[in-house]
């Protein structure tokens, strides 16, 4: 699997978490949680540049440490796209200024023109950092694949 596939799915693995735990969170994390569901979706680098803090910090499926640019550049990259997921056993933690949203994925998509799917589980942490909620960092591991 290559690096930009590895970028996506880390990032990707929100894309329904607001979807399916919004109404238990707080009206203007619901948003941004949307709104970043959404920049993934459409491969929105100013959107995902809002939604991330500049110290974002992604673990991927590897153990591979990564930045908010090389995030970004790999999720807005041509050739890769994300399909739309259910998430699975969710996870929802909340405090003051902060959160945890995560759960199980089978994510799958294009990268690079060839199709991909893998089970993953995820956790985003958000902080509300100057009003606004932001990721400020991403841990993935590879899953056993319950849907089969």
């Amino acid at each position: 699997m290559n690096r930009q596939l590895l970028y996506g799915l880390a990032v990707a693995l929100v894309l329904v978490v607001g979807q399916m735990l919004g109404a238990g969170l707080p009206p203007d994390l619901a948003r941004a949680a949307h709104d970043y569901d959404q920049a993934q979706m459409h491969n929105d680098g100013a959107v995902l540049n809002r939604l991330l803090a500049d110290d974002y910090t992604l673990v991927n499926s590897r153990g591979i440490v990564e930045t908010k640019a090389q995030f970004i550049a790999d999720s807005t990259a041509p050739g890769f796209h994300l399909d739309p997921f259910v998430v699975r056993e969710p996870i929802e933690k909340i405090w003051n200024d902060g959160a945890v949203l995560g759960g199980l994925v089978l994510a799958g998509g294009t990268d690079g023109g060839k199709r991909f799917s893998v089970p993953l589980r995820f956790a985003d942490i958000w902080a509300k950092r100057n009003g606004r909620w932001q990721v400020v960092y991403t841990g993935v591991t590879r899953a056993a694949d319950k849907t089969k």
